[in-house]
């Protein structure tokens, strides 16, 4: 393996060129991402400065409203162009990052579909993103296969694996191993643009499309600006419009005024949206963050129970039934625990109740992140599904932005301190050393709930209400106490090797800038992206 920079036209491509990727990284494929890099690039920008421009007004106390400008749309009587076959049905679908084993186990799992993440379960190494790509490029042609030296196991596809889609990263991620005119290009760009180059025709052949799951859309611009991505690219390698199918993941709390405009900014492409429930805790926190009465409580507080997640999840449903698009509910991030069944069937038993309100409210199936619970959710679908979905089933909710803005009730704890704290320093360790998908408490961890950690951390820093709820005021010297004795704890579960050998005392670096600075960063993986290598 060599260190290259390879030039194709005015792009730069930097990083180990390992075994495999020069059927990625091919003159075409590069050439075509560098032209929807350069095309769209301005675009992304502009969006990227309206989003801070409207978080600007929201830290001035603006409250997120339905937009006026676009009530014809909301009042209007229009559809998306429709759902594929290999679509109708996705009661449950797996998620996971692109990893060989975990494509091949994803696939197999008794679910309908399997969301391949480059985003929020991976840690985006050069080479953990195109091998990723390699992998999917095996998945797609059928001959993907892995062999386990350490156990000696073959992991190979059956016959009738679930449908594949792919959810790229996020707008405001960068891809700093491909230069294009000397800067780096948009991840998402890159991420879309390998995989659909590779794989379209194949799919499209083989009856089924190139699907892709949008994360962290903030505005129907940005959905516009991912509608106007797919025309080129299909035009470009002349694939018929319409082609490409996607879900969106409603996890930030503009977006969720925005729905029935970002479903009709992207009509001919969409299929869905999904409650993207913990990135949405998560940007609550984020756009409200210096508003009066807005301190959110701790982690495990905010559940769906709550009335402006509930009623998140029921507007999300209306809105799709309404315009022929699937609800997709949320992620169910227990892990079964082994040789204790009496704690597995207390945890099911909550996961059977979360997914039977999602099926109540509308939603057509939901996420699980390990296969053991794939039964578990199918058994609730299964019982109160007639058919492939819920499309048919009319909707009359009635959701007002004060129901979305109502705040979670809820206490401010030291254990809820203490469990953001050790949380977000394991996630960033183990983030750090290129593992996005960590599991920790008998809970599968990924950037969305390491974000929500280190957000509340700051906002109880920050705010004037952040208190415990035995009357402490949660100091930065408060915080410091918690985040060296969560150190020692961990030291002690991990064991001193593991603790010597990782990247801990780094992680706490980080998360101490991040919960003390003044301003909130936006998100976590920016900063640590720069210590990824």
């Amino acid at each position: 393996m060599t260190e290259t920079v390879t030039t194709v036209g005015n792009a730069d491509i930097l990083g180990r060129l390992e075994p495999g990727f020069e059927r990625v990284l091919t003159e075409e494929a590069v050439a075509f991402t560098s032209r929807l890099v350069r095309q769209f690039r301005p675009t992304l920008q502009a969006c990227l400065s309206t989003r801070a421009a409207k978080q600007a007004l929201f830290d001035r106390g603006v409250r997120p409203d339905f937009l006026p400008d676009t009530q014809h749309i909301r009042d209007g009587r229009w559809t998306i162009r429709g759902v594929p076959a290999d679509l109708q049905d996705r009661r449950v679908e797996i998620t996971g990052p692109v990893e060989r084993k975990t494509v091949i186990n994803a696939l197999n799992a008794p679910v309908q579909c399997y969301m391949a993440d480059f985003e929020d379960s991976l840690a985006p190494t050069w080479q953990a993103v195109i091998q990723g790509q390699v992998n999917l490029m095996d998945a797609v042609a059928g001959t993907i296969e892995f062999h386990d030296t350490g156990t000696g196991k073959h992991y190979a596809l059956i016959d009738k694996p679930a449908t594949l889609i792919v959810r790229p990263r996020g707008w405001h991620l960068l891809e700093k191993h491909i230069l294009v005119d000397g800067a780096p290009a948009p991840a998402a760009i890159v991420d879309f643009a390998l995989y659909f180059f590779h794989n379209a025709r194949t799919l499209i052949n083989r009856g089924s499309g190139p699907y892709f799951y949008l994360p962290k859309l903030e505005s129907h611009l940005e959905a516009r600006l991912w509608n106007d991505l797919f025309i080129a690219a299909q035009d470009v390698l002349g694939i018929n419009r319409g082609s490409i199918k996607a879900t969106v993941l409603i996890e930030t709390l503009p977006a969720a005024f925005e729905m029935d405009e970002i479903l009709y900014e992207l009509r001919d492409h969409v299929v869905g949206l999904n409650c993207g429930r913990w990135d949405y805790i998560f940007s609550m926190i984020k756009t409200l963050k210096l508003q009066p009465g807005r301190v959110m409580a701790d982690r495990f507080a905010v559940d769906m129970t709550q009335h402006c997640m509930d009623s998140y999840s029921k507007l999300l449903c209306q809105t799709c039934h309404k315009r022929g698009a699937l609800a997709l509910g949320g992620m169910s991030p227990l892990i079964p625990v082994k040789n204790d069944p009496a704690a597995n069937e207390k945890a099911f038993g909550r996961v059977r109740a979360d997914k039977q309100r999602e099926l109540d409210n509308g939603h057509d199936g939901a996420w699980v992140a390990h296969p053991g619970l794939a039964p578990v959710v199918r058994e609730v679908f299964d019982a109160g599904l007639d058919s492939a979905n819920q499309l048919a089933r009319p909707l009359d909710w009635v959701v007002s932005a004060d129901d979305l803005l109502c705040q979670p009730e809820g206490p401010i704890t030291e254990a809820g301190l203490r469990n953001n704290v050790s949380v977000a320093i394991q996630y960033i360790e183990a983030w750090m050393t290129g593992r996005g998908c960590v599991p920790l408490y008998n809970l599968m961890e990924d950037a969305a709930t390491a974000e929500i950690s280190r957000a509340q951390v700051w906002q109880w820093i920050h705010h004037p209400e952040g208190r415990l709820d035995d009357g402490r005021e949660v100091t930065i010297e408060l915080f410091e106490q918690v985040l060296a004795e969560e150190m020692d704890i961990i030291r002690m579960e991990v064991g001193d090797e593991r603790f010597a050998s990782g990247r801990f005392s780094e992680a706490r670096d980080l998360l101490f800038q991040l919960c003390v600075a003044e301003e909130l960063e936006n998100f976590l993986t920016v900063p640590a992206y720069e210590r990824l290598a």
